[in-house]
C-alpha cells in the first residue's frame, strides 16, 4: 500500500524517553519500592512525554475498542492468516510487537497479507514509509480507504454481523459525517454512544 514500508522490522525511536530513575534524594526504601512498582506495571505502551500524546493514546484506543476491528495482542503470523482468505482491501488493527510503536495495520493485499507499522510522532499517525501524517489514526484509515488506489477497503472485525446499534450508529455518522453530533436531538446517553466512535468505519 505504501511505498518502501517495512513489515514488523526494528526501527529505533527517535523520541526521547522518560526517565525512569530514581532521583538523588530518594532513600534506599524508596528507589525499591521504585523498583518493585516498575516491575509490577509492565505494559506495552512506552512512557508519555506529554499529555496531549497520552490523551491521544488513551482516545485512540477507547474507539478502537468500539470499532471491532481491533484485535489487540496479535502475532502477525496469527493476523495474516485470519486475512489470507479475505477480498483484497480487508484491513485489521493490532497491538505492534516492537516496543517503540503501539499499533500496526495488517491488510490483504494483492500479493497477499501484509503489515505495516502506525507511527506515532509529534502527536500525528502516520504508516512507516509514508510522509503523510494525520492527527487522528481513523482518519488515517479513511484516506486509504477513499485513496484512487483503494489499498484498504473494509475492516475484518471480530463479530461479522454487527449489532443493530452499531449499524445504525455508522449511518447517523454517515449522515452527518461524524460532526455536529451535539445538534442531534437525541437522549445525552444516545450522544455518548455517537461521540464513542464518530467514524463512518
Amino acid at each position: 500500500m505504501v511505498a518502501h514500508s517495512t513489515v514488523e522490522g526494528n526501527q529505533g525511536t527517535e523520541e526521547p524517553q522518560v526517565s525512569t530513575e530514581a532521583s538523588p534524594e530518594f532513600s534506599q526504601s524508596q528507589r525499591s519500592k521504585s523498583s518493585q512498582l516498575a516491575a509490577v506495571i509492565q505494559t506495552h505502551f512506552r512512557p508519555f512525554n506529554y499529555a496531549r500524546d497520552f490523551k491521544i493514546i488513551a482516545k485512540t484506543t477507547s474507539m478502537l475498542e468500539e470499532s471491532g476491528f481491533y484485535w489487540g495482542p496479535m502475532t502477525v503470523e496469527e493476523a495474516h492468516q485470519k486475512l489470507k482468505k479475505e477480498p483484497v482491501g480487508t484491513f485489521l488493527i493490532r497491538d505492534s510487537r516492537q516496543s517503540d510503536v503501539f499499533f500496526t495495520l495488517s491488510y490483504k493485499g494483492s500479493n497477499g497479507p501484509m503489515s505495516v507499522r502506525i507511527n506515532f510522532k509529534n502527536s500525528k499517525f502516520n504508516l512507516i514509509g509514508s510522509k503523510e501524517s494525520f492527527d487522528c489514526l481513523f482518519k488515517l484509515l479513511e484516506h486509504y480507504i477513499s485513496s484512487p488506489k483503494k489499498g484498504l477497503v473494509r475492516p475484518y472485525r471480530k463479530e461479522p454481523v454487527q449489532s443493530l446499534q452499531q449499524l445504525c450508529r455508522r449511518r447517523i455518522i454517515e449522515t452527518c459525517d461524524g460532526k455536529d453530533i451535539d445538534r442531534i436531538p437525541v437522549h445525552p446517553i444516545l450522544k455518548n454512544f455517537l461521540h464513542a466512535f464518530p467514524h463512518p468505519l
